[in-house]
C-alpha cells in the first residue's frame, strides 16, 4: 500500500503536475506526491514545496526526471543537498519506506541565498551543511525528525527567512521570461525571446546565467523536450512534433529526447501505450 501524505491546508494547495516525470502513471502507483504553495513571506523566492513518500515497497522503484531550469533543496535520509540546474536527466531509487521533502525555488529565486551567480551550482549537488554550516545541519536534523509534513515545511521556511535574503528586482523579470518559455510552445529561439524581453541576446544570456544558472537556449530546449515527452506519451507523430517545436529535423529531436529521457521516442511511445492500456 502506498504511503499517505498528511493532508495539506486546502487554501495553500496547488495543482499537482508531473511534467518532466518519465512514465508518470507508473510512478503514481509506487509513491505519493504532493506539493504545497509557500507562505507569502517566502513566495518571492520559492515556487513550491514538494513531498514524495512511499511505504513498504516490495521492489526498489526508480523514477527518472527530465530536469527543470530550477534549483532544488532536498532532504531525505539518503541525502540532504542543494541541486543546481541538472543538464541531463537524473533519477532516484526508492526502497522500503521513506520521504523526500523538496523546496523548488523560482527561476532566479535562489540567487539571494547564494550571493552570486547561480551558474556556480549548475550541474552540481552541494550539501546543505556544506553551504550553510551548523545552521544547515540543524535544519536537516529537524526535518528528518519531524513526521508532520506541514511542520517540516514550516521549519524549512523559517530557516530560509532566517538567512535574510534580499529581494532581487531581476527575479520577477527572470521568472516571467521562464514562465513564458514554459507555456508558449512557439518560443523556439533565443533571439525571439530576446525580442520579447526587450533585451539584446547577449544581455539575455548574461541574465539567465546569473539568475537561472544556465543560458536561455538550454531553457527553451528543455521545455520543448518536456512538451515532446508529453505529446509522445499521448501518441502524437514525431515528425510533425519536431517541426512544431523548432527542431531542424526529426533526428535532432530524437537525439535530444534520448539523452534527456533515457530512451528514444519510439520506445517511450510503446511504454506510454502500455500505461494507457
Amino acid at each position: 500500500m502506498a504511503a499517505i501524505v498528511p493532508r495539506l491546508p486546502e487554501a495553500r494547495l496547488v495543482e499537482t503536475r508531473q511534467r518532466g516525470w518519465v512514465d508518470p502513471y507508473a510512478g503514481l502507483s509506487a509513491f505519493n506526491f504532493a506539493r504545497q504553495a509557500p507562505s507569502p513571506e517566502i513566495s518571492a523566492y520559492v515556487d513550491y514545496f514538494w513531498v514524495v513518500s512511499w511505504t513498504d515497497l516490495a521492489e526498489p522503484y526508480e523514477q527518472r526526471i527530465v530536469s527543470h531550469p530550477t534549483v532544488n533543496m532536498t532532504i531525505t535520509q539518503d541525502f540532504h543537498r542543494i541541486a543546481g540546474v541538472i543538464k541531463g536527466g537524473f533519477s532516484y531509487t526508492m526502497r522500503g519506506s521513506g520521504r523526500v521533502l523538496g523546496t523548488r525555488f523560482r527561476p532566479g529565486g535562489f540567487r539571494p541565498f547564494l550571493g552570486g551567480p547561480v551558474s556556480r551550482l549548475t550541474g552540481r549537488f552541494v550539501g546543505i551543511d556544506e553551504m550553510y554550516g551548523a545552521a544547515g545541519a540543524t535544519l536537516v536534523e529537524q526535518v528528518l525528525a519531524e513526521p508532520d509534513v506541514r511542520a517540516a515545511i514550516a521549519l524549512t521556511e523559517a530557516f530560509l527567512l532566517g538567512l535574510g535574503p534580499d529581494q532581487d528586482p531581476l527575479t520577477e523579470e527572470v521568472a516571467a521570461l521562464v514562465a513564458m518559455v514554459a507555456s508558449d510552445v512557439s518560443v523556439t529561439r533565443v533571439d525571439e525571446l530576446a525580442a520579447r524581453s526587450g533585451r539584446s541576446v547577449r544581455s539575455l544570456q548574461r541574465l539567465f546565467r546569473d539568475h537561472v544558472g544556465i543560458g536561455p537556449k538550454w531553457v527553451i530546449r528543455r521545455f520543448r523536450l518536456h512538451e515532446a515527452a508529453e505529446r509522445v506519451y499521448r501518441g502524437l507523430d514525431l515528425a510533425t512534433l519536431a517541426a512544431e517545436l523548432g527542431y531542424t529535423d526529426q533526428a535532432h529531436l530524437t537525439r535530444d529526447f534520448t539523452a534527456a529521457v533515457g530512451m528514444p521516442p519510439a520506445a517511450y511511445a510503446r511504454l506510454s501505450g502500455q500505461a494507457r492500456s
